[in-house]
């Protein structure tokens, strides 16, 4: 019997200890699982773009953004566009050209750590590089609006909730990252060793301007009830638009380009 116990107590051990181990291996190795930072970055000339030039954004420490930026026609908005995790911003740029098609200005850009602008990729400078980018636009004047998608939910809402925008745009947006992290590592203790948290639900409560929010039903990445909750938690939400058939990374496809722009003609 007494084997037995030192037998069960030594297996306990080993279990507590790998546990520890695979925790430690989670903490260091996150944000190598949180975003995919690989990726070729687009030059304007393959695109069929017109009115849209290279610029560099400066960071409050004096790092350098790389950003796609186009003015608007008439008196149209300016879209500042939040990227998602994946790749750089530039790979998106059939968006873009729809934009500019359409008239409306556009400033999309990459975060540090991304392709086009080097740096450390953490939440801080995330949110930092957003303000910038905002303030960089600002100036230009004419009314702005947010559009973050996915990961670029959480930098748009809390831009809209620190600075004066006309409309925000969520596409698969999320409650929080640590939401997100938990259907997929549940067996970890997410919220207790997540460096990178974007408290959406948080920052939601304080956004002003009318908010858009689009997700699908089968997305397998952020599940639709974290747009639903988002909308619920926004002050001033005007639009939830549900695609029974969108998943991730197909609702451009499915038609959130017209839904966000009869939001936005009535918001702004």
């Amino acid at each position: 019997m007494r084997r037995v116990l030192y037998w069960l107590a030594g297996l306990a051990v080993v279990l507590v200890v790998g546990y520890v181990a695979v925790i430690a291996y989670f903490y260091i190795r996150q944000r190598d699982f949180q975003y995919d930072r690989e990726g070729k970055v687009y030059a304007i000339a393959e695109t069929t773009l017109q009115r849209t030039q290279v610029v560099s954004i400066r960071t409050a420490d004096g790092s350098g953004l790389l950003g796609w930026y186009a003015p608007p026609t008439a008196s149209l908005p300016t879209i500042l566009y939040f990227r998602g995790k994946t790749g750089s911003f530039s790979r998106e740029y059939a968006r873009f050209e729809a934009f500019e098609a359409a008239g409306y200005g556009f400033l999309a850009f990459d975060y540090r750590g991304f392709p086009g602008s080097p740096g450390e990729l953490t939440e801080e400078n995330v949110l930092a590089d957003s303000l910038a980018a905002f303030d960089w636009l600002q100036p230009k004047g004419g009314k702005i609006v947010l559009w973050g998608r996915s990961l670029g939910s959480g930098p748009a809402t809390y831009v809209a909730s620190e600075r004066d925008a006309a409309a925000l745009v969520l596409e698969s947006p999320f409650r929080s990252a640590v939401a997100v992290a938990e259907k997929s590592y549940g067996w970890l203790p997410v919220s207790l060793i997540m460096l990178d948290q974007y408290p959406v639900e948080r920052w939601i409560r304080a956004v002003q301007e009318p908010v858009f929010v689009g997700h699908g039903t089968l997305d397998p990445a952020i599940d639709v009830s974290n747009g639903r909750r988002v909308f619920e938690l926004a002050p001033h939400g005007v639009t939830l638009w549900i695609d029974p058939e969108g998943d991730h990374d197909n609702l451009w496809d499915h038609g959130i380009w017209q839904q966000a722009r009869a939001f936005i003609a009535s918001s702004t």
